[in-house]
Formats: C-alpha cells, structure tokens, sequence
C-alpha cells in the first residue's frame, strides 16, 4: 500500500454504509481515482468540508494495488466552492461540471491541462458570481471537450463561430465584455453537449436543470 499525497479537485461522492462515502477524485498527478472515506459524514470529521464537490484540496490517501479503491485519511482545504453553493444557478453549474468530468475523463489518466481548466472556471465564479455564470459553463464545455480529444466538426452561426474562437484563444476572465444569457451559444452547447453523451454512452443528468435557469 502506498501513501499519496496529492493535488485534488473533488468531482461526486456517494453514500456508503452509515458513515462512509465513496469519492471520485480528480488528482493532478495521478488522474480521476476513486476512494473510501471512512466516518466522512459524521459530525467532526478530518475532512470537513474538503469532500463537497469540485473543492480544491490537498488529499493525503493510500493507493492500494491491483485494488480499485483507494483509502482517503484526510485532507487539507486550498480552496473552497462551498460558498457558490447557495446560489442555484451556480450550484446548477457547479453540478454540471462536476457531471461531465465524472464521466467523459478517463481514470487513471494525467490531464494537467483539464486540471488547470476546472481551476480556472470555479475561480472565475468565485470573482463573478451569477454574472460570470454562462462565461464559464460555455468555455468549460468547449474545452472539456476539446482537451478530452472528442471535439468534431460541428454547425454554427457566425456569431457563435467568433465567440467560440475567442474563447479557444483566450483565458475566461479576458473574454470579450458582452450580454450573456442561456441563449448564448446554445447551439454550440447543445452540439457539445451531445458529443459528450455519445462519448460516455448515456445522458447527463444536469443539463435539464442547466437549460431552465
């Protein structure tokens, strides 16, 4: 058994037992991995909130070989997205991300460059608040997409051609000032969003709640 401690960006976690939960973790040098966190949902645990959902921490675990679950000790918070979690859209945001990296990366895959792009997105939100909203689950999408290897030829107008290239040139906090709505590049959107179910062969669940804010 050998003891990490890594750069992580928390992606889902699910109830195990009484008091566990397993985790879907995303580490920098090592890939999307998945754990146990023993005792996690009891009132003082050494993870406190660290385990919410694209929380960026540092995760001290022990790999287990030819095993599929590691073993989660404790964690140290380096940024927190908690407090976007009292606004339903961005939560609905948050959710979305969280969605799409848990199913279209790989496990046990490097992708220092998707790292950097869930960084980025959740920090620009934590500037902006729900203005920054559409910004930022547009150019995640793209980009997940194309980082991920699965971006294909896809239909769009001239407006959402220009933003789209905008976008695939500059960090998000640099795009150009503009009016956003859900109607934003919707088209882009829903075309991305239908290469990412092709890729994990099943439907994501939040873009319904997504599309209704």
């Amino acid at each position: 058994m050998a003891a990490r401690v890594s750069e992580t960006i928390i992606l889902r976690t699910y109830p195990l037992k009484e008091a566990d939960l397993i985790v879907s973790f995303f580490t920098r040098d090592h890939g999307k991995l998945r754990g146990v966190a023993k005792r996690a949902r009891k009132p003082g645990s050494r993870f406190g909130s660290g385990l919410e959902r694209l929380s960026h921490i540092r995760l001290f675990y022990f790999a287990r070989e030819n095993r599929d679950l590691a073993s989660l000790d404790s964690c140290e918070l380096i940024g927190s997205r908690f407090g976007l979690s009292s606004d339903y859209d961005l939560s609905t945001g948050l959710d979305f991300m969280a969605e799409v990296s848990e199913h279209l990366l790989p496990a046990n895959e490097i992708n220092e460059k998707y790292f950097r792009l869930l960084l980025s997105v959740t920090d620009h939100l934590l500037k902006t608040g729900v203005s920054g909203l559409w910004p930022a689950v547009n150019y995640f999408t793209l980009w997940a997409v194309r980082l991920t290897g699965i971006l294909s030829p896809v239909h769009l107008s001239d407006e959402d051609r220009d933003i789209a290239e905008e976008m695939l040139r500059k960090p998000v906090g640099q795009l150009a000032p503009r009016e956003w709505s859900r109607q934003t590049l919707y088209g882009l959107r829903r075309q991305l969003v239908r290469l990412i179910e092709d890729q994990v062969e099943r439907k994501l669940l939040t873009t319904q709640y997504l599309e209704t804010i």
